[in-house]
């Protein structure tokens, strides 16, 4: 199967995974925010790997991925509705621990008190200025 279309169905499954968790997770687990930040089908269309983020509260983030496993062929029976396949893949949720690494990147910087571009000038301190023609 071509790489383009693997990309476009990846995409389209995010998209409608994401308004199904909106419908049948969010309502569960009021004010911890889920998000589906990935979406990579094997070749053969028979399984996923579907990458979330969840924001809240310390632990949420294992009680939102216990209830997505738990609540997956529900997903799955939305998706296949959703999307026309002749296999609807299974479902394999995985945390995207993207987010939290680069906040623990810029908590880090915080912590060294870099200066700011702005702060430190234009950013061309390094460059000797040219000579002017005369």
């Amino acid at each position: 199967m071509s790489t383009d279309r693997l990309t476009r169905l990846n995409a389209q499954l995010q998209r409608e995974l994401g308004i199904l968790c909106e419908s049948h997770i969010r309502p569960v687990m009021p004010g911890v925010l889920i998000t589906v930040t990935g979406v990579e089908i094997a070749s053969n269309l028979r399984n996923a790997n579907v990458f979330v983020s969840v924001y809240g509260a310390p632990g949420d983030d294992q009680r939102a991925l216990a209830l997505l496993r738990s609540q997956r062929h529900l997903l799955q029976a939305g998706l296949a509705q959703k999307v026309i396949m002749k296999y609807t893949p299974v479902l394999n949720f995985k945390l995207d621990g993207t987010a939290a690494r680069a906040d623990r990147v810029m908590n880090i910087l915080k912590e060294l008190n870099l200066p700011d571009d702005a702060e430190a000038g234009d950013g061309n301190a390094d460059v000797p200025a040219e000579p002017a023609n005369e």
